[in-house]
């Protein structure tokens, strides 16, 4: 029989899970059912006891690690924690979130534990057996994955499954020893840019991609690169928005160009970049297939300013499409915006 574990962590507060680790819960509950296995959660974090009660209701053993080590990612003290929890479960499957401080330590406990792990996991299902659907080369080829080898670590991507509720009272929690290496690494501190410099943001419910046009030449002949500068931060401010490049203009600062002073290849999206997953997103002065096609194919309602009224793939992979000028319509929504407020 399938013993199924899903591993978790806190947030920045400590106190609570992270969103993508309630995703991952409710994905476990699902399959737990579907598999008629049991269910373990491991809980990753300083004080595990409060994140716990938001497990209320999936009716699984809670196994948790405490110490002030596991309060911040640190690669030695997370794979030490996390390979004495999927031991102590005597798990076969084991769900985790993708995220940073999982992504980067999940491959070294399968090895330690002699399995076989997975990423960038979208969805799983039961046929005869477990089957992984996950994709490949930049989001371009999907492919459904099976596997007898145990056990069989999977990483759940973000935004894929509806994050657990609690119901109910909450399980015990199971306390359990880790014996931690020598640590050589001591975390200080944390530097962080200020919230309203800060353009990539996970959980906006908006997702503002910015094409090459920002910074071509305007019907006047001339080009606003500033001025564009400040309208789409103002966007980003007014409507609480995490914003999205497509390569073309990421590229401009090699090219001696133009540029957005705020643009790097982080917000990069599309064939190279990432596949973000907001509810909503806008797309402006975007001419290819990129942010319409491969990084929006996770965007659930897509819009697209575009002063060409017969751009194929605006009008191809957008849900409505404006055909206007796009400094004047971001203009005009973050005054009316400004004033909502």
């Amino acid at each position: 029989m399938e013993k199924l574990l899903v591993l978790t962590h806190v947030d920045g507060s400590g106190a609570a899970l992270s969103k993508a680790s309630l995703e991952s819960v409710a994905a476990g509950v699902e399959m737990a059912a579907a598999l008629g296995a049991p269910l373990v959660i491991g809980i990753l974090g300083a004080q595990p006891a409060s994140a716990a009660k938001e497990l209320a209701g999936t009716g699984a053993r809670i196994l948790a690690v405490s110490d002030d080590a596991f309060a911040q990612p640190r690669y030695a003290s997370d794979a030490a924690a996390l390979e004495a929890l999927v031991r102590a479960a005597e798990a076969t499957i084991v769900f985790a979130p993708a995220s940073s401080r999982f992504a980067r330590v999940m491959p070294g406990v399968a090895y330690r534990l002699g399995g076989f792990v997975d990423t960038h996991i979208t969805s799983v299902a039961k046929a005869e057996t477990l089957e992984a659907t996950r994709w490949y080369y930049r989001q371009r080829v999907e492919a459904v994955v099976k596997r007898e080898s145990r056990p069989w670590f999977l990483l759940l991507e973000a935004g894929t499954h509806a994050p657990w509720i609690a119901t109910g009272s909450a399980s015990e929690v199971e306390s359990i020893s880790v014996t931690l290496p020598n640590l050589r690494t001591t975390v200080s501190g944390i530097k962080a840019p200020r919230q309203d410099e800060q353009t990539i943001r996970p959980e906006a419910k908006i997702l503002f991609v910015a094409g090459a046009g920002w910074t071509k030449k305007q019907a006047d002949g001339a080009v606003h690169a500033a001025e564009a500068e400040q309208l789409i931060l103002g966007f980003l401010r007014a409507a609480d928005a995490s914003l999205g490049s497509s390569k073309s203009l990421v590229d401009q600062s090699g090219e001696n160009q133009a540029v957005l002073k705020f643009m790097t290849h982080m917000n990069q999206i599309g064939q190279t970049g990432a596949t973000p997953r907001h509810p909503k997103g806008l797309s402006t002065c975007c001419h290819g297939e990129e942010p319409h096609v491969v990084g929006w194919r996770f965007i659930n309602e897509r819009r697209a300013i575009s002063i060409d009224p017969n751009c194929g793939w605006a009008r191809g992979k957008a849900d409505v499409l404006y055909v206007a000028d796009a400094f004047k319509v971001i203009a005009k929504v973050n005054a009316l915006l400004n004033e909502k407020k």
